[in-house]
Order: C-alpha cells, then sequence, then structure tokens
C-alpha cells in the first residue's frame, strides 16, 4: 500500500504563479513587494500591528531575543518538552534557559510551577503553543507582569490557534512563527516574528538586516545579522496565506476524523485534549499510550512503519538531552513525552486514509 507520511506541504493556491511571477521579474533576493504582502498579510491575520519575515522560526526566536537585549549570565524560562529551537536561541545570546515542567495533557508548560523558577536573574518566558495547542497565557501574562518579565510567545507550530477569540502571536510582548515546509503555513524555510511595540518592531527590522540604519544604506550603528527572508520564500507565503482559512478548516476535519476512528482505543491511549477557552490547530495529532514507557511506545511505530505508516515520536524534554541535560526530575513530562506519539497530520489525508491509521495502530497496540 502507498506510504502515509507524517507530514508534507499542500501547494495548490498561487504559490507557482507567485514564484513565476519573482523569476520573470529578477526579485528572487530579500528585497521585492511578497516580502511586504506577505508581513502586512500575517500581520492582520494575527492581528497585531508588526510582522517581521526571517529567514527560519529559528532565526525568528534569535532575533527577537535579541532585540529584547538578551545578554549572557540572563535566564529565561521555558517549558522542557519543546523543540530544540527554543533552548538554543536563549543560548545563542549566551544566556541559559531555566526548564519547567509541563501539564498533563498538553504538554504546554505549566503556569504554576513559573513562579518558583524565577530568580533576579530572570529577564522572560518563553511559553511554546505545543503542536498547535495554546498554552495558558492569560495565567502567564499575570506572572510576567508582576514580575516585570516580558514573554515571547513560541507560536511556530500553532499559526491560527486561539484563546478566549484572540490569535496567538497577539498576546506577549512580541511571538515568533515557523514556516518550515511541515507547517500549517509554509515558505520551505521561513519565519516572522510579531508585535505591537513599534519600538521593538524597529530593533527588529534593525538587526534582522546585518544591523543597517533603515535611514541610512551602508551605515551599521549595531552588530546585527542576515536573517532576511527572501521574495520567493514571501511569495509562497503569501499564496499560503490566501487559504489559510481552509487549511484550518481541513485539518478540524482531518482532527473530527481521527476522534471518530480511534474512540473504540480510548482504553488504550489518550486523544488530544479540547478547551472551550481555546482553538486548537491540531499542527500534529498526538496520542498517548495509556500503559507501558518508551520502549512500547517505540515499538508501536516500528509496527506502523512496517505497515506504511510514518509517525514521529513527542519531543524528548530538554532535560534529558546532551546540551541541556539536568539531574532535575519533571515528572509531567518525563511520563507523558514517553509515552507520545505524533500520528500523520496533513491535508492531503483522507478518510480512509485516517481509518486506515487507525486500524494499523489497533494491531500495532496489540504487537507492542
Amino acid at each position: 500500500m502507498d506510504r502515509i507520511s507524517v507530514a508534507q506541504p499542500v501547494l495548490n493556491g498561487n504559490e507557482r504563479k507567485y514564484v513565476l511571477d519573482c523569476l520573470d521579474t529578477n526579485w528572487i533576493s530579500s528585497v521585492g513587494k511578497y516580502i511586504g504582502a506577505f508581513e502586512e498579510t500575517f500581520a492582520t491575520f494575527c492581528g497585531v500591528k508588526h510582522a517581521i519575515a526571517t529567514n527560519n522560526g529559528t532565526t525568528a526566536l534569535h532575533l527577537a531575543l535579541v532585540a529584547l537585549d538578551l545578554q549572557p549570565g540572563d535566564e529565561v524560562i521555558i517549558p522542557t518538552v519543546t523543540y530544540i529551537a527554543t533552548a538554543n536561541a536563549v543560548r545563542y545570546c549566551g544566556a541559559t534557559p531555566v526548564l519547567v515542567d509541563v501539564q498533563a495533557d498538553t504538554m504546554n508548560i505549566d503556569p504554576a510551577e513559573i513562579e518558583r523558577k524565577i530568580t533576579a536573574k530572570t529577564k522572560g518566558i518563553i511559553p511554546v503553543h505545543l503542536y498547535g495547542h495554546p498554552a495558558e497565557m492569560e495565567a502567564i501574562n499575570g506572572i510576567a507582569r508582576k514580575h516585570g518579565l516580558w514573554v515571547v510567545e513560541d507560536a511556530a507550530e500553532a499559526h491560527g490557534a486561539e484563546v478566549s477569540g484572540r490569535k496567538v502571536g497577539s498576546m506577549g510582548t512580541c511571538a515568533t512563527f515557523s514556516f518550515f515546509g511541515n507547517k500549517i503555513v509554509t515558505t520551505g524555510e521561513g519565519g516572522m516574528v510579531t508585535t505591537n511595540d513599534d519600538a521593538l518592531a524597529q530593533k527588529l527590522r534593525l538587526f534582522r538586516g546585518q544591523g543597517m540604519d533603515l535611514a541610512r544604506r551602508y551605515w551599521f550603528p549595531v552588530v546585527g545579522y542576515n536573517y532576511r527572508m527572501t521574495n520567493i520564500q514571501a511569495a509562497i507565503g503569501l499564496a499560503q496565506m490566501e487559504t489559510i482559512e481552509k487549511s484550518l478548516a481541513d485539518r478540524a476535519l482531518l482532527a473530527s476524523w481521527y476522534a471518530e476512528a480511534l474512540a473504540e482505543l480510548a482504553d488504550q491511549i489518550i486523544l488530544p485534549k479540547g478547551s472551550a477557552w481555546i482553538k486548537q490547530v491540531h499542527w500534529m495529532y498526538n496520542i498517548f499510550l495509556r500503559e507501558g514507557d518508551a520502549a512500547r511506545r517505540d515499538a508501536v511505530m516500528r509496527n506502523l512503519d512496517q505497515v506504511g505508516i510514518e509517525t514521529r515520536p513527542v519531543f524528548y524534554p530538554m532535560h534529558i538531552l546532551p546540551p541541556y541535560k539536568e539531574d532535575n526530575v519533571y515528572p509531567v513530562a518525563d511520563l507523558w513525552a514517553a509515552r507520545g506519539i505524533n500520528l500523520p497530520t496533513h491535508q492531503a489525508l483522507t478518510k480512509q486514509d485516517v481509518e486506515r491509521v487507525a486500524a494499523s495502530l489497533k494491531k500495532a497496540l496489540l504487537e507492542a
């Protein structure tokens, strides 16, 4: 049978037309009409004043931290379960990522655990909207205000997710997004920083372009970075934004198919948790084994792979990875991450594909 991939982009809008326009007009580098158009469209979508495009999601994170003047010796609170770029960007600044345990079900940073990790060196918090499920931003922002901290939303996986009717990307000091090939909105590689802070937006644009003064060409008042997006990337991104509502609707439908197909396995797996106050966008549809450990989880994944179904493990917690290894125990992260599986999640999947995944998972659970 045909192999079912865990993720793949859908490029069925104006992507080709806009890219060919870049080629035909020779505007292929970091200047061109599509960059501004993509930034403006994305800012409007998120409900913010500014969107600053970058060449990938990791550089978006680093750019945000540089613009916020994160310095060596500073500390930033992050969840222990996240993609490693969240921690790496803090380290790029010479600062220290301080790990916090996550919540069961969502695996987002636990606000109840944040405050006890705050020290005199803490400068900010990076909540991650993991796999498309928003973090508890109201509680997190309350803690940040109390202690005078900035908040950078890591929204790399959550384009279009909402908290109480507000889009992620609009609730922190700033927010960062990724447009990698497996994301809900893709430019192949690419990123974005969103903010309502005019002064911060100015700094982000300054540092993004090698630190060149925005009003005085080839004058460099600061050491900057080459984190610019190309016009070709932005052309793809703009086309993707034209179909974003359909993309989100398709993923919501996909999640409903999974919920229906997997309902009979509820005694063996835990399905994604929903809440009335959030809109989850299911960048990845996750399940968690009710019994077993990482070895059993890996066996289930191998069984699925053998019948042509690609899956991924939930991110390994930072505290067990060599660059960030700690002896501290993070009980929720240790348990849930070891049992988590990303099922195939993309807009090209059919209901029949989902039913095949569910039937194969049922068999794989019995054999693992």
